[in-house]
């Protein structure tokens, strides 16, 4: 592959590190020439969709308890949680993972499946291994372009790949220890993917009960869309708060909208949680109260406390960064693509230790509620 032709695929994966998974709004140039690259030729009904998974198959995930992988990767004097010994299963959906021109990617593609695992399984999955049994589906990813200009095509391809998540769900469902709780997690498109399937499957079934919480980091979510949609789980309120929903976007306290931007809808409220305190629209928290970032794709994995702060403001995490984070050349680019400050790629990774604590206090609240 020729330099320029690598550096156009890295600038498109830059660009799918924000838009996945949500509609988005562009100015524009160089948006606009890189979603073109990524766009598919052919219709939706002309493109043969990839085969679909069979989540009866250990090949079908990107983790499982009965398997060695990425999600139970840990930073040095850290453990993970034996499957039998587990307190809650959590079922965890990646965000986009391939930059190819087609609708829907293969799940079997060697490098699709390799990128879903180091960017899923390995940087965010990972921070729920201390408690939970982490099962992470592979799935028939929609491009981004189907977020990015909403169409008829790009509906379906949604459609196909929350079709896959699906039946992956009922899959953790028959395969999860029965009588335990259960945690959901996600980010970007696997968020929004997510965000459908606790609607759909969750919200209104007596499985809302046995919901420790859902993390659906790095959408457009609302408290409206919420409170339309699925009534009886809003989001969390406080750190202790179960049946609900974490989420947060997060930016620096300078940064300005650029070529791409998180879209919801007009006059609705996206919700944020403070990971640093647990609350939701939780204020200002210093970066004293970071356990510690952890970036487990790179040679010093060890976590660095106090290296960010963070508060809600208006709906988005404001972020300030005491520290160098580490970035390698796809990083950068994805960086300058998506604007500077803008922290969506980073979402998991800056909070890793405050999420594995923070899921740990939610579990022993449920498991408090219920006890007895």
């Amino acid at each position: 592959m020729s330099r320029r032709r690598l550096l156009v695929r890295l600038g498109v994966f830059a660009l799918l590190g924000l838009t996945v998974g949500i509609p988005i709004a562009s100015a524009g140039g160089l948006s606009a020439w890189l979603v073109r690259s990524i766009t598919p030729k052919d219709s939706f009904a002309d493109e043969i969709p990839p085969r679909a998974p069979d989540y009866s198959l250990p090949t079908a995930w990107s983790a499982l308890p009965e398997l060695d992988d990425l999600a139970d990767r840990v930073p040095p004097g850290l453990s993970t949680v034996a499957a039998a010994d587990a307190r809650v299963d959590a079922f965890y959906v990646h965000s986009t993972s391939s930059v190819d021109p087609t609708w829907n990617a293969s799940w079997e593609d060697p490098k699709i499946a390799a990128a879903s695992d180091r960017g899923g399984a390995l940087i965010q999955a990972s921070a729920f291994n201390a408690i939970g049994a982490i099962y992470a589906p592979r799935y028939r990813q929609s491009t981004g372009v189907a977020f990015y200009t909403r169409s008829a095509d790009g509906d379906a391809a949604i459609d196909l790949a929350y079709s896959d998540i699906d039946r992956a769900f009922t899959a953790f469902l028959a395969r999860r220890t029965p009588g335990r709780p259960f945690l959901l997690a996600a980010h970007s498109q696997g968020a929004a993917l997510l965000a459908r399937l606790l609607v759909r499957r969750v919200s209104g079934t007596p499985l809302r009960d046995q919901l420790v919480a859902a993390w659906i980091i790095g959408s457009g979510l609302t408290h409206e869309r919420l409170a339309r949609d699925a009534p009886d789980i809003p989001a969390c309120a406080g750190s202790r708060d179960v049946g609900c929903v974490v989420a947060w976007n997060a930016r620096s306290p300078d940064y300005k909208p650029g070529g791409v931007e998180l879209w919801y809808p007009a006059g609705e409220h996206r919700v944020c949680t403070n990971p640093l305190s647990g609350v939701g629209e939780g204020g200002p928290m210093p970066a004293s109260a970071n356990l510690g970032a952890v970036f487990l794709q790179t040679a010093h994995p060890a976590p660095r406390p106090g290296l960010a702060d963070a508060a809600c403001v208006d709906g988005t995490l404001r972020v300030q960064i005491h520290g160098r984070v580490p970035r390698d050349l796809p990083s950068r680019i994805l960086d300058w693509a998506i604007g500077k400050g803008n922290y969506h790629p980073i979402e998991y990774e800056l909070f890793w230790s405050n999420i594995r604590s923070n899921a740990a206090e939610r579990v022993a609240a449920w498991e408090s509620a219920h006890a007895g």
